[in-house]
């Protein structure tokens, strides 16, 4: 009773304290792994004693490459090089195979040479470290909003070179196990393991792909759960076969199911995060739980210095090998030499082998492990919490990222997307309506006939690629649902929606005004009772220049179309806070006298030259004031 009550408040208040490092970590915008390491570590032995790990016995040895498989999994389903030129990939294959040996020979040198591990100890730690961390890049990358050719070559590394570093890890293991091994043996084991692992994961997912896609009595939750099930059953399959290639079929059989569009892969997608952001979780704080505080410390400056030479020796050096030729600027290859944080699998395969060699009566497998722990702890510290200052000093944010998609070829959608593409930036519409896209294809805009709602369509489309999703159809409600849902799933830098209510639902910015009538701008310009005007607010005259443009925004007669900054030309947000120096496009609402019924005039193209439209030296009192 004793023991099951010890099992039940571990997994507790592991749970939990992952969990709230998770959440504690998003809202403080850190990297997640910084607060799981503290965690483990003051709630550990060495801390304030709330975790025991070695109450789980062997079961560590079982959970822990389980969730491994989970998450690598996860990785490879959510790497997407579809949109990569020949030079991105070119430069992640390199990384990964000629970046990867790199590491492992030079990291062993800085081990024994510097660390003063024995030979084989220091190839040891070195093969551990080959692996970088997806789990820690990813939402790094996303937080921080690098540059995507970046983004696509450190993921795609962390993804790839896991399993490939994991392996290679075991072999070496080997090695120091049963001294009889030589290179041949080593490099053999190496692509059996590979090799196995890929056929078994090409496989596999083919055909739960197959069946996925006849399967039409499946609900959709049993069919994430029957993924999962496939997943640690193939799992099992490819580690009877040859030990360790398991992690291969993982990464590869999440990539077949990338690649293959399988059903409802959004909603897999977002499942499979979950369970890895749990796994995650959980792991850390149980891995960290178990490191000795004293171990560290034996270490000494020696073990410093061995992580500060992977970190500005090492990693520069593999990166310049492997970017060489490609059309990456320095700026890009010095941001790439600094983001190579180690993360879970270095973590995981780190204390399954100090307890193999632990139990094998090999001295060291604690130093190992300390010395992986430290190289963790160094990198996530010193690349995570300074990843976003680096990338502004290097200036390869993307923060910047221009580009709109309009969801909606009203005549105001229509009339934006002319003034943008006029203006030199990228920008893609998507309406349901045959009519309304054909008139915006003979503006000569690109335009996709489909609902706004198909994440299919709007990936090919180039979501992900472009700065600014904007909702503008004719129905307010819509506009809300359609960018709550971009929001959701893509996570563009700027969601915008067309709506009417002051106050903005779903956490969603509301764009132009914060009582836009959306229809009767419509009409106005399709009766042609705008006029097309310009404004730079100057110093001088700003504060009554912002009062005088309010007054007009709030009576309705000017609608603020875009803002053009240094840092770019944006859609305009409702209360915008205008600033000195902004260049203000907008629309003046100008009766004509004469003007004809919208149904004459349908065909009619707006003369997207903006004019000197000026705001009144005196603003117009609303009435009943």
């Amino acid at each position: 009773m004793e023991s099951s009550a010890e099992l039940t408040a571990l997994f507790v208040i592991t749970v939990v304290l992952g969990i709230g490092a998770q959440v504690t970590a998003h809202w403080l915008r850190l990297p997640s792994i910084v607060l799981l390491l503290l965690a483990g570590i003051l709630s550990g032995p060495s801390g304030l004693g709330l975790v025991h790990p070695e109450v789980l016995g062997e079961g560590l040895e079982v959970l822990v490459p389980l969730c491994v498989a989970l998450i690598l999994f996860e990785g490879g389903l959510s790497l997407d090089l579809s949109r990569a030129d020949q030079d991105i990939t070119g430069s992640l294959w390199k990384l990964v195979t000629v970046g990867g040996l790199v590491t492992f020979v030079a990291g062993a040198m800085a081990a024994h040479w510097i660390g003063e591990f024995p030979w084989q100890l220091a190839f040891l730690y070195a093969s551990v470290v080959v692996v970088t961390g997806p789990t820690v890049v990813g939402p790094l990358l996303r937080q921080v909003g690098v540059e995507h050719k970046l983004a696509v070559i450190l993921e795609g590394e962390g993804v790839l070179i896991d399993p490939i570093g994991a392996i290679l890890a075991v072999m070496v293991l080997n090695v120091v196990l049963n001294q009889d091994l030589g290179m041949g043996a080593i490099a053999l084991g190496i692509i059996q393991r590979l090799a196995v692992g890929a056929l078994i994961g090409g496989i596999g997912g083919w055909c739960l792909n197959r069946f996925l896609h006849r399967a039409w009595f499946l609900a959709e939750d049993l069919r994430n759960l029957l993924v999962l099930a496939v997943l640690w059953g193939l799992f099992w399959l490819s580690d009877q076969l040859v030990s360790e290639s398991g992690l291969m079929m993982a990464v590869v059989l999440g990539l077949v199911l990338r690649w293959s569009d399988v059903p409802g892969g959004r909603l897999l997608r977002r499942f499979k995060g979950q369970l890895s952001t749990l796994s995650i979780s959980v792991l850390f704080v149980l891995l960290a739980a178990d490191l000795s505080i004293a171990g560290l410390l034996e270490l000494g400056w020696s073990g410093v210095l061995t992580v500060l030479c992977l970190m500005f020796l090492i990693r520069p050096l593999g990166v310049v090998l492997c970017t060489w030729g490609s059309d990456l600027s320095w700026q890009q290859k010095a941001f790439l030499s600094w983001i190579a944080p180690r993360g879970i699998v270095a973590a995981s395969v780190a204390s399954l082998f100090s307890i193999t060699l632990t139990n094998a009566g090999i001295s060291g497998g604690d130093a190992i492990k300390g010395q992986v722990f430290l190289t963790i702890l160094m990198t996530v510290f010193g690349q995570g919490l300074t990843a976003r200052w680096v990338a502004t000093q290097l200036n390869v944010r993307a923060q910047g990222a221009s580009g709109v998609m309009i969801a909606g070829c009203t005549p105001l959608g229509r009339l934006l997307a002319q003034i943008l593409r006029d203006r030199g930036e990228e920008v893609v519409m998507i309406d349901t309506d045959p009519e309304a896209v054909e008139q915006a294809r003979r503006e000569h805009l690109p335009v996709y006939l489909s609902s706004a709602l198909d994440l299919n369509i709007l990936q090919e489309a180039g979501i992900t690629q472009l700065g600014t999703y904007l909702a503008v159809t004719s129905n307010t409600e819509v506009n809300a649902v359609l960018a709550q849902r971009v929001l959701e799933e893509f996570h563009p830098p700027r969601v915008l929606a067309a709506l009417e209510l002051e106050d903005c639902p779903l956490g969603l910015s509301p764009a132009f005004a914060p009582q836009l009538s959306i229809k009767k701008w419509n009409q106005y310009i399709n009766t042609e009772a705008v006029r097309l005007g310009e404004l730079v607010i100057e110093e001088e005259r700003s504060q009554l220049q912002r009062q005088h443009l309010d007054a007009l925004i709030r009576s309705g007669k000017v609608l603020p179309l875009l803002v053009e900054r240094p840092e770019g030309l944006r859609v305009v947000r409702a209360n915008e806070e205008w600033q000195v120096g902004d260049r203000l496009i907008y629309l003046l609402h100008s009766p004509k006298p004469h003007t004809l019924p919208a149904a004459l005039i349908s065909g009619w193209q707006m003369n997207t030259q903006v004019e000197s439209v000026l705001v009144p030296s005196e603003a117009p009192t609303p009435k009943g004031t």
